[in-house]
């Protein structure tokens, strides 16, 4: 699987993730898991509504999650991360 990372996600990414040791290293867990199995129930995965249809997102930890959208058959774009409240 490929995953591509648009800008913003990027940004946020060093605004809201990498300073915190812990957080880093749990989202990248939890990518890894994303890129051997989406479909792992433990990710929590589940389909956005609203203004963001189409649109998906998994949760790193009870609060934090990442946004992401198919592009292609093996390829992602992953849109966001952060806690419930920025990301919605």
């Amino acid at each position: 699987m490929e995953i591509r990372y648009h800008a913003k996600f990027l940004k946020h990414y060093r605004q809201r993730i990498q300073r915190s040791v812990g957080l880093r290293q749990r989202l990248e867990d939890r990518v890894e898991s994303f890129t051997k199995d989406p479909g792992d129930e433990g990710l929590q995965d589940h389909p956005l509504k609203g203004k963001k249809l189409g649109l998906r997102a998994f949760s790193v930890t009870g609060d934090v999650r990442i946004v992401y959208r198919w592009i292609g058959k093996n390829v992602v774009q992953f849109l966001d991360v952060g806690g419930h409240n920025q990301v919605y």
